[in-house]
């Protein structure tokens, strides 16, 4: 029952690091328990088991609002997940009697591949649930994400964790634990210390988050009341106060789609010329009989087309269907009757103040989407969202939290707006202004100032950080010497 409690705490603080309660620095202790667990257990079927359950538990809670899509949506990723932290957790498990110094660099860089993997695969990956970002998104670490991105604070948070959990069995093995915590403490002194921040042209900026007359569900006429209400609300902008104005993901979808109907171009023309001022609308499109585009457009201030990005991850069983000719008997996937076509590449647009990007939906959850964006020359982001989908639930403010902390990395201000999610501005240095309510039709006032000058650490170089520990957890395994753990100090615990 020990292994049992320990897993489940372990997994009940990691959980608890996020939102809705979002308590940051709870994710450097939540693992503590997790590994200890492991390295006591006798058997590699026992922890793999325990393995697969912290994984369940912690990933089950945290993406409840996916029960809103059905439970064919939120049970095969509980179940994907699990599998992650198993084959993780006997990993932990096969190198438990090592040196502990080995098994250190070795659950350290384990960690991080196990995210990079399912971050990737399948279908795209996922990446929620990275333990870099809720303590990434703390005071000063989120000022040292342009150096080392979310992934670099996952290797931190790890090398921590372990670190401790060496010395709560072996009280003599402290270097590790106290060498990790004062380079923790030494990157985010740096990171409050010298912060990213733009250094250009401010845009006066409104979200237009116009609202859905039936989130959750599909209604009648629902494309068209959508448009009006974002059209209204635009109509609404005093003239003179803005430069920029961002509709959210498919508020001009289907019919309304401003390029194949003549009548929607021509009122977002008519908005453009009216504030004088650029416009992003982001929407779908049908290609042919079973597929379509899913785009964010951007209007000059004299309503021309400047250019359009079109989504490049679509998310899986929500915009389009993987092995839709094998799963054809689950009733519940008739609800995505067309596939995404993706997108092939980042696209940014010049506009008289700078080169704004923009990304679609969750891609705005994973940072290698917006570094490929600011790779290409963005100064300032837009992430367009729906969210409509997922009620009253913590995934507008989990999605917030990730795009925070991405935004940073990339060190471009941001702003992040939702059809019935949260709507908010998020400024390069990693801050987030009043959000708007879910459900809420307003406009969001705020604005975006461009970056110039050069690219972020990371920006640049990626995962360095991250590539360092999984290249240290292989060279752990080859290099020579004894390979199991010194006698004395406190006894190894075993359950």
């Amino acid at each position: 029952m020990v292994p049992i409690a320990l897993v489940a705490a372990s997994s009940l603080m990691m959980w608890a690091s996020f939102p809705p309660i979002g308590f940051g620095p709870l994710a450097i202790v939540a693992p503590i328990p997790f590994f200890i667990a492991i390295r006591g257990v006798e058997k590699a079927s026992v922890a793999v088991m325990l393995s697969f359950g912290w994984g369940a538990l912690f990933f089950g809670l945290l993406l409840t609002w996916l029960i809103g899509l059905g439970l064919v949506a939120w049970i095969p990723v509980w179940v994907l997940m699990g599998s992650f932290t198993a084959a993780y957790g006997f990993v932990l498990w096969v190198f438990r009697l090592w040196a502990p110094w080995r098994w250190w660099a070795i659950a350290i860089g384990g960690w991080v591949l196990m995210e990079f993997l399912r971050g990737r695969f399948p279908f795209g990956g996922f990446p929620w649930g990275d333990i870099g970002y809720p303590v990434a998104g703390l005071p000063g670490a989120v000022g040292s994400v342009q150096w080392i991105g979310p992934s670099g604070w996952t290797t931190l948070v790890v090398a921590v964790a372990a670190g401790l959990a060496i010395v709560i069995e072996r009280r003599t093995e402290w270097k590790m634990a106290v060498d990790s915590t004062v380079v923790i403490v030494l990157v985010m002194i740096a990171g409050g210390l010298f912060a990213p921040s733009p250094s250009a042209q401010v845009w006066r900026t409104a979200i237009v988050q116009g609202g859905s007359p039936c989130p959750q569900s599909h209604c009648q006429n629902e494309n068209q009341r959508i448009y009006e209400s974002h059209l209204e609300l635009t109509k609404s902008i005093p003239e003179d106060t803005v430069e920029f104005v961002v509709w959210p993901e498919n508020s001009a979808g289907g019919q309304f789609d401003p390029e194949t109907n003549e009548t929607v171009r021509t009122a977002i023309a008519e908005q453009a010329r009216r504030l004088d001022a650029y416009m992003l609308i982001s929407g779908t499109r049908t290609v042919g009989q079973s597929e379509f585009v899913n785009f964010n457009i951007v209007y000059s201030p004299e309503g021309v087309k400047i250019g359009e990005y079109r989504k490049r991850h679509p998310v899986p069983f929500g915009e389009y269907v993987p092995l839709r000719g094998l799963l054809g008997f689950i009733p519940q996937l008739d609800q995505v009757p067309r596939d995404m076509v993706s997108g092939t590449e980042p696209v940014v647009f010049a506009t008289e103040q700078g080169v704004l990007g923009s990304v679609i939906s969750f891609e705005g959850a994973f940072a290698r989407s917006m570094r490929s964006i600011a790779r290409a020359g963005a100064e300032s982001m837009v992430i367009a969202t729906n969210e409509a989908s997922f009620g009253d639930s913590a995934a507008s403010d989990q999605l917030i939290g990730l795009a925070r902390v991405n935004a940073a990395a990339v060190g471009l201000d941001t702003a992040l707006g939702a059809i019935t999610g949260k709507s908010t501005f998020i400024t390069g240095a990693g801050s987030v202004g009043p959000r708007t309510d879910l459900f809420e039709e307003v406009v969001q006032y705020g604005s975006l100032q461009f970056r110039f000058g050069d690219q972020t650490v990371w920006v640049r170089f990626g995962d360095w950080m991250a590539l360092l520990a999984v290249l240290g957890a292989v060279a752990v395994t080859a290099l020579p010497g004894d390979r199991t753990a010194p006698q004395g100090g406190a006894a190894r615990r075993e359950f």
